[in-house]
């Protein structure tokens, strides 16, 4: 790829310091992620700007207008603090003309709320467990006739299993009354509730729009699970060290699937991230009961792209290393057709 002077939109907190690579990786973890996308990209070549973004709209406007990119990498995950404006922001660097890596804006809002992207996957013949969803306006909870117990309560658009724990598997009605009661309160969501999967924890990440690149099958697991908890990525898993070493988190290839298996997972995802109308790149999150049967949890646009993380992982495992991986990401936002290069004139 040529040299390409890239903007890397961060939120403002999170812009790496000057001496950043100079530092110890834990004083870094907060910003590891713009750390190894920034590093990186300088190392290939390319000139380089990291811009904080605030909460205002103009200053973003200015930077594109004096620096020129030719794509910005976008690594906003929210805007005012509010998850679902994510979308918002992408649309914005739109109505700009920019070119940007990532999923475009009508992907992220069908994937990014699990009640309407569940509708969809079902719709498109795309396996998910049986679900409900209770509005914030919600008063009395019940589950749908040919739901079962046990089932998992979540938030509909949060980000980073927020809220979840071991105890947002439930398997009365009162404990749903409880937990969905609990979620709208302290999560400020609508919840969505989907039949709990035992099973195994699978993730695929994908590159792309028109053409895909799938990349291996990954797994979650948990070598001191404490007895009788469940295998499930808590919210606990993902922000506490000490918690995930504790109960022995690991991720890698998924062990034991017969190729046709993986091949039947790849082609499971695939069709979700086409159902939703996704680009750019994205991980889809998937169980596997312990019968072999595969199903959809939630698809995660804009995944977490530091170097040590699954998708970056998952892509070196076919030979693909950091650099390669960010090089497919801007050549797959630099080839996106957005609205405005549709247009007739």
């Amino acid at each position: 790829m040529k040299k390409l002077r890239v903007l890397v939109l961060v939120h403002d907190v999170l812009v790496p310091p000057p001496n950043a690579e100079e530092l110890d990786p834990e004083d870094t973890w907060a910003y590891q992620m713009e750390l190894d996308v920034q590093s990186t990209l300088t190392a290939l070549g390319h000139e380089v700007k990291v811009f904080g973004v605030e909460g205002d709209l103009n200053p973003v406007k200015t930077m594109i207008g004096s620096f020129k990119p030719d794509i910005v990498f976008n690594i906003i995950t929210d805007f005012h603090d509010v998850i679902t404006y994510e979308a918002h922001f992408v649309s914005y660097l739109e109505l700009l003309k920019q070119p940007y890596t990532g999923c475009n804006p009508r992907g992220m809002v069908l994937a990014g709320d699990k009640g309407l992207s569940k509708k969809i996957l079902r719709h498109e013949g795309v396996p998910v467990p049986d679900f409900a969803v209770f509005p914030r306006r919600t008063r009395a909870t019940r589950l749908p006739a040919g739901m079962k117990y046990p089932v998992i309560v979540k938030a509909a658009t949060k980000h980073g299993s927020a809220g979840i724990s071991q105890a947002s598997i439930v398997r009365t009605d009162k404990q749903l009354q409880r937990r969905v009661q609990f979620m709208h309160r302290t999560q400020k969501d609508d919840v969505v509730v989907e039949e709990f999967v035992e099973g195994r924890e699978l993730t695929v990440s994908i590159v792309g729009n028109e053409r895909l690149t799938v990349f291996p099958v990954w797994e979650v697991w948990y070598s001191k699970l404490p007895k009788g908890s469940k295998a499930i990525a808590e919210a606990r898993v993902k922000w506490d060290v000490e918690y995930a070493q504790g109960i022995g988190y690991k991720t890698g290839e998924a062990r034991k699937l017969d190729p046709k298996k993986v091949k039947r997972i790849q082609d499971i995802a695939r069709r979700a991230y086409r159902a939703l109308d996704l680009s750019g790149y994205a991980r889809v999150d998937l169980r596997m009961s312990e019968a072999g049967e595969v199903f959809v949890i939630e698809v995660n646009t804009n995944a977490d792209l530091t170097a040590i993380e699954d998708f970056a992982e998952a892509a070196e495992a076919v030979g693909h290393d950091y650099g390669d991986l960010l090089e497919m990401i801007i050549q797959a936002g630099l080839s996106y057709e957005p609205a405005w290069k549709r247009v007739r004139r």
